[in-house]
């Protein structure tokens, strides 16, 4: 069997990386690793590789920056050659993005069976891009892998029951198998001296990123903390910021690999984020999350105020940071562990 992967952003070079070494035990598995290009300089794209130690990508489609319409179209049409000259029999891809998208319909216009992996969640915010792109994809993939209950019920919801396989959470499985390593202390090295007690936080997201007003809410609520935040910055992020005043105890630090990011969000007292692998990898880890959104697909992390919904808004921000610690351990909603064992098993045997 012959898969041909599409990955272009950070949070998919991960979980890639997951089932990656899955594929590598199976003799009978071929895997063609295929970048767009989504995210494309060395601090959110070749340092994953290098550390997640994922094999060098097939093709490199090099698409970068450009508008929804143009950065999917030139997807489609790099990807579509690819599929040409490999004739997979599945095309796999991950979460939300433009890449996303563009996999799956260059494969179905091909008759190229798709398995989605993270299927099934639904922000119910249409004016998010991801929305819309993993509703599409939802409704265009032949075997949807769903990592929660939760989004196996929404796929049912949506008529899409008969296609529908839980499998857990991928993003889980890279947690554990990372874990051990961060906690080794080498990692720590790689970082600056980062103030004692820091939140930590992440704002990315194009309605936060592209909308002055909500900008300026997040740095006013994190000014209302009084507390010391760290910030790794986000190319896009990086580009907004400047044009409005930083507060005195937010730490702007150059973005981070992933393996970093987990060595900060364990040292962390609590994590602000839009981000939604943020948010589970926060609970993953048991570090309670405030989320920069006004909605989250991963309502499971809601339990027990795990994670709080503070939007924009500098009070509610600077509210729930005050918030005590959650009293008991995040609710195991995420699968075993095994997800990527039992991606590859749904699609082997479907």
């Amino acid at each position: 069997m012959k898969i041909v992967t599409i990955v272009g952003a950070r949070p998919q070079f991960i979980k890639a990386a997951t089932v990656s070494r899955v594929v590598e035990e199976l003799p009978d598995v071929r895997e063609v690793l295929v970048h767009t290009g989504q995210h494309y300089d060395e601090n959110m794209s070749d340092i994953f590789f290098r550390e997640l130690e994922i094999p060098k990508p097939h093709y490199h489609l090099g698409v970068g920056s450009a508008s929804h319409a143009v950065q999917t179209g030139e997807m489609l049409r790099g990807i579509e050659e690819v599929l040409l000259k490999e004739q997979p029999d599945w095309v796999l891809v991950y979460g939300d993005t433009n890449s996303t998208l563009a996999g799956a319909l260059a494969a179905v216009k091909l008759h190229i069976r798709v398995a989605h992996v993270e299927a099934g969640l639904r922000s119910f915010n249409r004016a998010m891009p991801e929305e819309i792109n993993r509703i599409a994809t939802d409704h265009v993939a032949d075997l949807l892998l769903a990592p929660t209950l939760t989004a196996v019920k929404q796929l049912a919801r949506e008529g899409l029951e008969s296609i529908t396989q839980f499998t857990g959470d991928v993003m889980y499985d890279s947690v554990l198998f990372y874990r051990d390593r961060v906690l080794s202390g080498s990692v720590a090295a790689t970082l600056p001296v980062l103030p004692a007690g820091f939140l930590l936080a992440t704002v990315h997201r194009a309605e936060n990123t592209d909308n002055p007003a909500n900008l300026a809410g997040i740095l006013e609520g994190f000014a209302l903390t009084g507390r010391q935040i760290v910030m790794p910055v986000h190319p896009r992020t990086a580009r907004v910021i400047g044009n409005l005043p930083i507060p005195a105890n937010l730490h702007l630090i150059n973005p981070v690999g992933y393996l970093q990011m987990l060595d900060l969000t364990l040292r962390a007292e609590k994590v602000l984020t839009d981000s939604g692998g943020l948010q589970k990898e926060a609970y993953f880890l048991g570090k309670p999350c405030i989320t920069l959104r006004t909605e989250t697909e991963w309502v499971e992390t809601l339990e027990n105020q795990w994670n709080i919904i503070a939007g924009c808004d500098p009070a509610s921000i600077a509210g729930a940071v005050g918030n005590p610690l959650p009293s008991s351990p995040p609710e195991p909603a995420f699968g075993d562990g095994h997800a990527a064992r039992a991606v590859l098993d749904r699609m082997v045997h479907f």
